[in-house]
């Protein structure tokens, strides 16, 4: 069964029909969960898919940087390999405690780009693309600034050279990742016990709307992405009633401009309100 696991995802890569097959199929199932059972009654500027337009739009050039990023990925992971470089190879581990350290490790890079972000003024400039949207939905999920995106990449480097992660355990991590990315994002009502009880081990959508709500200290908190433990042990785990939540900013960018994509890109060079 492992020689399976790892033959797909080792060569997963390089098959990007069945890597783009996976992120539509999940914002596409998502869409129409969202569609049935809304968390919040959302007010689109125009309609549901010029919101999902301006923001599938910032999703394809993280792609295509991701795309790009991925020459070094390989290369890092293979010469990692072939060196015997980083703590899969320290710990001589098997194929399962490899997966664990590899996915534990970068799941551990999205939560630290994440509050760097939040916390490096330069940084936030980027971020904020991703906060001013006032309709959180599954396609806010790869809203980012191409230099948000390529921010994280290079976290997410640093991590594969500490972690040594071989590709199979990178591709496991980064089909976690996205569609974690659509759950937890996506306007979703479940049952509040439930949500409880899945972010108590994974990032859950009532946990990650906390992070989207308008005013601090809710925004600087519940950074992670797949696993909900580097913010329960770090102390940046907080909760709110779901009927609380705003979405947006209470400062820097005017929410009436949240769908404009030239707006959006050239934010970040600009000096910011507020």
């Amino acid at each position: 069964m492992w020689n399976t696991i790892i033959e797909h995802f080792q060569t997963l890569e390089q098959r990007p029909l069945e890597r783009m097959a996976i992120l539509v199929g999940g914002l596409l199932f998502f869409w129409i969960i969202e569609g049935a059972i809304p968390l919040l009654p959302l007010r689109y500027k125009r309609t549901r898919l010029r919101h999902a337009g301006v923001n599938l739009i910032f999703t394809v050039i993280h792609l295509i940087i991701h795309t790009f990023l991925a020459i070094f990925i390989i290369k890092l992971s293979d010469w990692c390999r072939d060196s015997g470089f980083g703590l899969v190879y320290w710990f001589n581990s098997g194929v399962l405690v490899t997966i664990l350290i590899g996915v534990l490790a970068l799941d551990f890079s999205s939560w630290l780009v994440h509050l760097v972000m939040h916390k490096v003024p330069l940084l936030w400039r980027f971020h904020l693309i991703h906060h001013s949207d006032t309709n959180v939905d599954v396609t806010t999920g790869l809203r980012h600034h191409p230099g948000d995106s390529l921010l994280r990449g290079i976290f997410f480097l640093l991590l594969i050279f500490f972690s040594g992660a071989p590709m199979y355990s990178v591709m496991i991590y980064q089909t976690l990742v996205v569609l974690s990315t659509a759950f937890t994002h996506a306007n979703i009502s479940l049952p509040k016990k439930l949500d409880k009880a899945l972010s108590y081990i994974v990032v859950s959508p009532d946990m990650h709307k906390v992070h989207h709500h308008w005013k601090q200290p809710y925004t600087d908190s519940n950074y992670g992405a797949v696993f909900s433990i580097w913010d329960r042990l770090l102390g940046t785990f907080r909760k709110l009633d779901t009927k609380n939540i705003r979405y947006g900013l209470d400062r820097y960018y005017p929410d009436e401009k949240d769908e404009d994509f030239v707006s959006l890109m050239k934010k970040p060079f600009q000096k910011l309100d507020g």
